[in-house]
């Protein structure tokens, strides 16, 4: 029997790269997913190459009020969430001696406040005995130049994790982070080999993820399989942070 048989998904951030591969495992394990994206284009094409009656909703995490519609779509079709992926985020770069408000709020205002507030929200509809799992990053544990904003997003969702499953026991609600090391997405296959190169040398394994792979752990997490892992961070890096 499929995993996820009748489980209401929703991945916020799931258009593309690891939110997509998440999103189809969920619909292949048995999941009525929901999946959002900021392109209208991109969420539509998401979905349908996806199929299994998913349902693609146009929406910016980092607005709360997006998320308090999503959220309520979602519950005013199956009347519940089961299972919630917050994975939105964006990586960019800045040293410290160029860092300004403005990136740094952005990268705070996706990474973190869509988090914070994209949970709020689903809190709402979901049932007692839910899942959430936060896509993280090694970087969260991690000093990597030029990276040091992005890297505080992503310790800040390990460090929810933590405060979550404390609050969100009484509900059987579990909160898991996922934290992927460098993955073979898209957007990664058009760095430079050089750059591409360099990643990949301090993986024991000798190669990236493959987004599959980092849904295969998130589908782990989120299913009854799991059901007595709460406020873990499970490393997807082939061994880089970990050896």
């Amino acid at each position: 029997m499929a995993r996820m048989t009748n489980k209401v998904a929703l991945v916020v951030g799931g258009a593309k790269g690891i939110g997509f591969a998440i999103a189809d495992r969920l619909a292949a394990e048995g999941a009525l997913v929901f999946l959002t994206g900021r392109n209208a284009g991109e969420v539509e094409q998401a979905a349908q190459t996806i199929g299994n009656g998913v349902r693609g909703l146009v929406a910016d995490a980092s607005l709360p009020e997006d998320m308090v519609r999503v959220a309520a779509e979602v519950q005013a079709a199956h009347g519940r969430i089961d299972a919630l992926v917050l994975n939105a985020g964006i990586g960019e770069p800045a040293a410290l001696a160029d860092e300004t408000p403005e990136h740094f709020d952005r990268l705070f205002d996706v990474n973190v406040r869509g988090a914070v507030f994209g949970l709020q929200a689903a809190l709402r509809a979901m049932g007692d005995g839910g899942s959430v799992v936060l896509v993280g990053s090694i970087a969260g544990s991690a000093g990597v130049a030029s990276y040091g904003t992005y890297a505080a997003t992503k310790a800040a969702l390990r460090s929810y994790a933590r405060t979550w499953t404390a609050e969100l026991a009484p509900r059987g609600i579990r909160v898991n982070v996922v934290a992927p090391g460098p993955t073979d997405t898209d957007m990664m296959a058009r760095v430079p080999e050089a750059i591409r190169a360099a990643l990949i040398a301090p993986i024991p394994l000798g190669r990236m993820a493959r987004p599959a792979e980092v849904a295969s752990a998130a589908l782990f997490l989120l299913s009854d399989e799991a059901s007595f892992i709460a406020g873990v961070e499970l490393c997807v890096d082939g061994g880089m942070r970990q050896v």
